[in-house]
């Protein structure tokens, strides 16, 4: 479910202009996908009772709830300085996210507006541009807290999969010859 709705909002955000980046939605959908094909292989090895295929899932799925547990804690101890700085780097090293954020916020240079600079959004003709920080920054610590949240919360629904992975993996196949277990 994961999986899918990560590749649907990669999709809708490319469809509707608001990323134009295809290195970001390229990422975004090889991770759906990744999620897909690891839900696939725990659903088949629970179909099947395959054991082998059953620790893979338990072992990746342990794998991804670390990654996932980290990065939304990491999201959710950023305070106001970090986020500032993080977004500052952001904005130097790159062009395309740059020219999304200035046509989407309608906003021009990150703290300073610059008149001499190019810049993409609507308020460029007339020069009377505020600078994009304030506005990226208030939607940053929403987003983090936001993002952060979310991914604690299916983090924890990962160990609950791997707690019951590990519980089924480890059950007598009903399908098996019963005197064979005596």
């Amino acid at each position: 479910l994961v999986s899918l709705l990560l590749i649907g909002i990669a999709a809708w955000g490319i469809g509707f202009g608001l990323i134009s980046s295809f290195r970001v939605v390229g990422v975004a959908i090889a991770v759906g996908i990744f999620l897909f094909l690891i839900a696939l292989v725990g659903l088949i090895g629970a179909v099947k009772h395959h054991q082998v295929l059953l620790f893979f899932y338990m072992i990746i799925l342990l794998l991804v709830f670390i990654v996932q547990f980290s990065v939304s804690c990491a999201c959710l101890a950023l305070n106001k300085e970090q986020q500032s700085q993080l977004l500052e780097v952001a904005w130097n090293n790159t062009n395309s996210a740059r020219t999304d954020i200035e046509r989407n916020l309608n906003c021009c240079g990150f703290r300073v507006f610059d008149p001499n600079e190019t810049c993409y959004s609507d308020c460029f003709r007339s020069r009377q541009c505020q600078p994009c920080a304030p506005i990226i920054e208030e939607y940053s610590g929403m987003v983090l807290r936001f993002v952060g949240g979310i991914g604690l919360f299916f983090s924890f629904t990962e160990v609950l999969g791997v707690w019951l992975t590990y519980r089924y993996r480890n059950q007598k196949d009903p399908r098996a010859n019963p005197s064979a277990f005596l």
